[in-house]
């Protein structure tokens, strides 16, 4: 019954008038920002970040948990009507969406899309409803050891997953963990890292190497490399499903939701692979095979669509729960969080209450406004992709510079953030990943502060990580991580 009155408590909160105002916004520029390609929810919510300085926590997080769902479901729209995914965890979506446009059906796509992402929302909400609060009473009883372990898990699956190999991966954590380490020593006080350069004293700001290595790195990466597109928009069919669609779709649906959600908990599960997994299985079940990769099989459109929003939100539970970020956007989120003093973990919902409550609660009104904005708007967003990209890129610029000067009216933090943008240009022509780097910086410290926790509990000894039971479970976990994916590419390479 508790968890029902802090629930309510939280619609009370999140349907202020202002509230509303801000998760309205956030699902419209969310919306948009997925509708454009090259751009998303994690360069969206880093250019946004100096906002935090100007707006109440529960009103902003609202207005950036819309822009990240938001994007989501913009992402569908572009994947069927250019076949040009708006973010990663709709690539699988173009493989039917598309086809099934040019065959005169983006109608019935869109609907598919834009009403599994509802479905696939609201069941996942519900599960975030559900088991957040019960994974924050069983994170109050882990103790140091185990918090540095679930960090160095969340290091590993992340260099690991979101590199284009483990050695680009592990070489973007590391400069993460090195930024991360400028400035004073949290408990001895000592400086460290700075270079003499008095304006490292404080440390560099999470949210200016956000900025530089998405908003800008992204930017000036599009204008050098980056050609304009020349596909033409496929002529939109008019936005319903028939009955037989909707039979087909909604198991799909279901299905979709209940892999992704599993994605989005764990350390680096993303939506790209529970989206694969979906179509996967969608073309493996459907008694319409001959549909997949010609005309366009709408479940294919459905299943991936539904996993990918259900991995999207299930990242809230590793974030509000344990601290740790599961994503690019949820690694932004924390540090917005961290900019009000906030610490994510296990005691949030008990010092933060008010604000967690009412975040869920904003995803149940947040999946409505979605609803609506995306079925009767599918023509304005597609219009969106007709704004000349040197125009679009250089007022993202702009922005950019604006909010970083704003927060310490620093000229320096200007230049780092340029510096910042360059580097994320040279780490995205070689395939570095720029995830593993900002996951380095905001965890890193904490990782650092736990560990040396841990020993001193321990009187210096390495031991005190395997006398509990739980932290000898997580160091097999991690060794899992490690080793199976080496011994099973072995053992393949073996049996050919």
């Amino acid at each position: 019954m508790d968890l029902w009155n802090q629930l309510l408590g939280g619609f009370a909160t999140a349907a202020t008038p202002i509230n509303l105002l801000w998760a309205f916004l956030g699902c419209v520029i969310g919306t948009g920002i997925g509708v454009l390609p090259g751009l998303g929810p994690a360069v969206t919510v880093a250019m946004l970040l100096p906002i935090t300085s100007q707006v109440e926590p529960t009103a902003s997080m609202i207005f950036f948990a819309g822009i990240y769902y938001g994007a989501m479901y913009g992402g569908s729209t572009t994947s069927i009507l250019l076949n040009t995914p708006g973010e990663t965890g709709t690539m699988v979506t173009a493989l039917e969406g598309f086809k099934m446009a040019k065959n005169g059906r983006a109608g019935a796509a869109l609907a598919t899309a834009a009403i599994g992402s509802f479905v696939a929302g609201t069941i996942a909400t519900v599960l975030v409803t559900l088991f957040a609060p019960v994974v924050a009473d069983f994170a109050v009883t882990l103790g140091p050891p185990e918090y540095f372990l679930l960090m160095l898990l969340a290091f590993t699956t992340v260099s690991a997953v979101l590199g284009k190999s483990t050695l680009r991966g592990m070489t973007s954590l590391f400069i993460g963990l090195a930024l991360g380490l400028v400035g004073l020593d949290q408990i001895t006080g000592q400086v460290r890292y700075t270079g003499g350069v008095p304006e490292f004293m404080d440390g560099i700001e999470t949210v200016l190497v956000a900025v530089g290595l998405f908003a800008v790195g992204e930017t000036l990466y599009m204008a050098l490399y980056e050609g304009r597109s020349t596909q033409d928009l496929n002529k939109l069919s008019s936005v319903h499903m028939t009955r037989t669609e909707w039979k087909r779709s909604w198991p799909a649906w279901l299905r979709g939701t209940f892999i992704g959600f599993p994605f989005g908990t764990i350390p680096a599960g993303g939506s790209e692979i529970p989206t694969f997994l979906s179509y996967a299985t969608e073309r493996k079940l459907s008694p319409h095979k001959a549909e997949f990769g010609s005309s366009g099989a709408i479940e294919g459109v459905a299943g991936p669509e539904a996993a990918n929003n259900a991995a999207v939100t299930a990242t809230l539970v590793p974030l509000l729960t344990l601290g740790i970020p599961t994503s690019v956007t949820a690694a932004i989120l924390l540090s917005a969080l961290q900019n009000y003093g906030i610490q994510a973990g296990p005691q949030l919902f008990t010092t933060s209450s008010t604000l967690v409550w009412a975040l869920i609660a904003s995803l149940y009104i947040g999946n409505v406004m979605l609803l609506v904005l995306n079925l009767p708007l599918v023509g304005l967003w597609v219009k969106l992709l007709k704004i000349p990209r040197p125009q679009l890129y250089a007022g993202i610029l702009i922005f950019a510079t604006v909010g970083v000067y704003g927060m310490r009216q620093s000229a320096f933090d200007l230049f780092l953030m340029l510096g910042l943008g360059l580097m994320g240009v040279v780490m995205r022509r070689f395939d570095f990943p720029t995830a593993p780097v900002v996951v380095g910086m905001i965890l890193g410290p904490l990782a650092e502060a736990q560990g040396r926790n841990a020993l001193s509990i321990g009187s210096g000894h390495w031991s005190v990580f395997i006398e509990r039971p739980l932290s000898v479970g997580l160091l097999a976990v991690l060794a899992a991580v490690l080793l199976v994916p080496r011994l099973w590419r072995w053992w393949a390479h073996r049996r050919r």
